[in-house]
Parts: C-alpha cells; sequence; structure tokens
C-alpha cells in the first residue's frame, strides 16, 4: 500500500511542530525519516498511525484516509518509547498483541513463531519482558509491530539499544520486509539510513528539506565534481598550474606537497577524469591515485539543519 501525505499540519500551542507537509512513499520502498530533535519526526509518525488528529490535512494509506481508524489494521507502529509489559513473557505477550490486533486465533500460534524467528528471540521467548536487556526488549517491540503482518511498517529509531551485531540483523531484517511493505524509518544514525534505505526526507522545524536518494541528496549538495589525485615525478607548482589551465577545471588546492597531493574542482556539468589522466601521460607524471571526493550525508544533514 502507498502512503501519501496531504499538506498535514500540527500545532502544540503556538508553536507548529509540523507545517503544511506533502509527499508520498510508494509500496515496497523504505522511507528513511531524517531530523533534528523537535523537527516534527515523531509528531508526523504519530499522525500517520492515527495516534494524532491533525489541525488540518490528512493522510492516505492505498486511498483511504487514516481519520476513522480503520487503516489501522494496516499498519504496524514501533513508537520512540517502546512500550511493553515487563509483568509479561514473551509469549503471553505477544499472544495479547496478536488478539488486540485480531488476528484470527488459529493464526496466533504460526505467527507467534514467525515473529520468535525473524526477531531472533528464541532464546528469550519464555522469559518475563522485565529480565531482558534493553537490545531484547527492542526486538519484542520489533514483533509486535509485525505481529499481525500488516502491509505498513512505521519505526521509529528500531535500533535503539541494539549492539553492532543486532543492528546488522535488524538492518537486513528491514530490508527484507521493504521488498513486500512500505515501511518508514525514522533513526540518527546517518550511515543505517544509507545501508537500509531506498529514500530520504529530511524534515526541520516542520518543514520538508531535502527529498531523494543518498546518491541524488550528495549530488545536490556538491553541485560539482571533486576529485583527490596524487601524483609521482612531478613538481607539485609545475602540476597546480598545468592541472588548473585544463579547461574543465574550476581550481586546484595542494594539500600535501611532499606527497604532490591535490584537490581538483571540475566546472558545473563537467568531469575531469580523462584530462588529468592525459595530461600526466603527456608530462610524464605517474598518476598513482584519482578519488572522487563524495559529500557526506553527515555533511549534507547538517548544513540542512543547522539554522
Amino acid at each position: 500500500m502507498d502512503i501519501r501525505i496531504e499538506h498535514l499540519t500540527k500545532s502544540y500551542g503556538v508553536q507548529k511542530a509540523v507545517d503544511d507537509i506533502s509527499f508520498t512513499v510508494r509500496p515496497g520502498e523504505i522511507l528513511g525519516f531524517l531530523g533534528p530533535n523537535g523537527a516534527g519526526k515523531t509528531t508526523t509518525m504519530k499522525i500517520i498511525t492515527n495516534y494524532l488528529e491533525p489541525d488540518s490535512g490528512d493522510v492516505l494509506i492505498g486511498g483511504q484516509s487514516v481519520r476513522d481508524g480503520r487503516m489501522k489494521r494496516y499498519i504496524g507502529y514501533l513508537p520512540e518509547h517502546n512500550p511493553l509489559y515487563p509483568e509479561m513473557n514473551v509469549i503471553d505477550f505477544l499472544t495479547w498483541c496478536a488478539q488486540v490486533q485480531d488476528v484470527p486465533a488459529h493464526l496466533i500460534g504460526t505467527r507467534i513463531r514467525e515473529m520468535v524467528r525473524l526477531c531472533g528471540l528464541e532464546r528469550e521467548k519464555h522469559k518475563k519482558i522485565g529480565e531482558l536487556s534493553k537490545g531484547y526488549r527492542q526486538r519484542v517491540g520489533l514483533a509486535q509491530a509485525m505481529i499481525h503482518d500488516p502491509e505498513v511498517l512505521i519505526l521509529d529509531e528500531p535500533t535503539t539499544g541494539l549492539d553492532p551485531n543486532q543492528i546488522v540483523e535488524i538492518r537486513a531484517l528491514i530490508r527484507q520486509l521493504g521488498q513486500q511493505k512500505t515501511v518508514i524509518l525514522s533513526t540518527h544514525i546517518l550511515p543505517e539510513v544509507e545501508a537500509t534505505c531506498d529514500r530520504i526526507l529530511i524534515i526541520n522545524r516542520g518543514r520538508i528539506v531535502a527529498d531523494g536518494t543518498p546518491q541524488t541528496l550528495r549530488k545536490q549538495a556538491q553541485g560539482h565534481q571533486v576529485l583527490h589525485i596524487r601524483l609521482e615525478e612531478a613538481d607539485p607548482d609545475e602540476a597546480v598550474k598545468a592541472i588548473m589551465a585544463l579547461p574543465t577545471v574550476a581550481g586546484v588546492d595542494l594539500l600535501h606537497v611532499e606527497e604532490c597531493r591535490l584537490e581538483v574542482q571540475s566546472k558545473p556539468e563537467t568531469t575531469s577524469n580523462r584530462a588529468i589522466f592525459d595530461l600526466c601521460k603527456q608530462r610524464g607524471w605517474a598518476l598513482v591515485e584519482m578519488v572522487p571526493h563524495e559529500t557526506r550525508l553527515e555533511d549534507i544533514f547538517r548544513n540542512l539543519t543547522m539554522n
């Protein structure tokens, strides 16, 4: 099912937490929903799941508004603060969640076994939730979000508290789920977004400030090609002058004199790889490195959300 957010607005007193935002998430797409604290991420996710009522606008899932509550059965939700009952054991809790989500009685056992397997809870399934580590509690939260096999998953900080091995496993699980479900994933861990998400949406002060794939956002932020090169058998000053004279080159910075390392900025809509290679061949210089410099997702995020 697709998710369509249409002119969504939500205020708390005089502060607009969400300010007239619109976007669409396609079926089978994993959307990374990013923003600093207080940007409006969690408010938006709560409106999508119908836990909050917007001031204006609407959320459509499969073309149907979430406002009347009927679409909740198609949504799996893991809130930022994972609500669990510590006195219940894992199996009893998942059984109760399945009943709340109207899973047919004859399918509950099958769904619980599947969630225990998918979320790596086999060794912990008979323990009380209060006895589990934070990482395993997060796995239980993921299991409850998926127990009714929803078509849409809303995951707010799903890897909070997990160790590095568990994070890799949960990322793989989310990627697997994203092949059949529509997923919105909120996180502050930017490498996790690149490893997991098909598309990134950045929100700041309640408004969308970026929307695209990681590659698209890098290209938009960078605007022109940047190459880091290292030469041997070349005089650094001569190399700077010769490369600067190439028609595709906008600028050259000498990063390290002894190693003859240079940063070359190409003019917009051009590349300089071939021109630099031909120049080195002509001058008898050994081109031992030519590495494109990629703008980091962290830099893009900071530039868009610092003011």
